[in-house]
């Protein structure tokens, strides 16, 4: 199926190059005397690697076949890692380039979207935020409680993070999946 520019939305995923590529922002340019330009800035759902790319203002774009499930992550061994769709409990590997440092946000038991091209899988998507317990960290140093200082924090998928000094192992925090960064203590 194809579509005009009209159609266009940020998220929509486009087939380019045999490539599924969604769509993070987009403009329609028209200048006078000129034909109109239609900038996309892509992300490669494959690959997770971003482009921008002009083309005719009057291009048509193909959709791509692409479709998502809900989905629990259940194991991993030494080359893949597996994926249970929740509604017909079928079972999709994934190598670790098409997992990518996402591994780091998920353990087992966490669901997940599993973003699936012409029926293959090929990458994640994970939830915006996740909670992750706190394994390591360093005891707070007395005195040093001045707002905003952070220590260094191993949480139980092995992610690093800075957190604040009040932290200590064994409290669950959440992470921001997007940025990787410390959110809050909870529970």
């Amino acid at each position: 199926m194809t579509i005009s520019y009209s159609d266009l939305k940020k998220g929509t995923v486009i087939e380019l190059d045999n490539e599924p590529w969604q769509v993070v922002d987009w403009q329609h340019n028209r200048m006078q005397q000129r034909a109109p330009v239609l900038t996309l800035k892509l992300r490669n759902l494959k690959t997770g690697r971003s482009m921008e790319r002009n083309m005719p203002g009057n291009h048509r774009l193909t959709l791509a076949e692409v479709d998502s499930r809900q989905s629990q992550y259940i194991y991993n061994d030494s080359d893949h890692f597996y994926f249970m769709d929740l509604t017909n409990f079928e079972q999709y590997p994934l190598d670790a380039s098409q997992v990518g440092t996402a591994i780091q946000f998920i353990k087992e038991q966490d669901q997940v979207e599993l973003i699936l091209y012409n029926g293959s899988p090929i990458s994640i998507e994970l939830p915006t935020f996740v909670e992750l317990v706190v394994t390591d960290t360093p005891p707070p140093i007395k005195g040093n409680t001045a707002q905003g200082s952070t220590k260094p924090a191993d949480l139980e998928t092995g992610l690093k993070v800075n957190v604040p000094f009040f932290i200590n192992p064994g409290d669950s925090i959440r992470v921001d999946t997007r940025t990787g960064e410390y959110l809050e203590r909870v529970g």
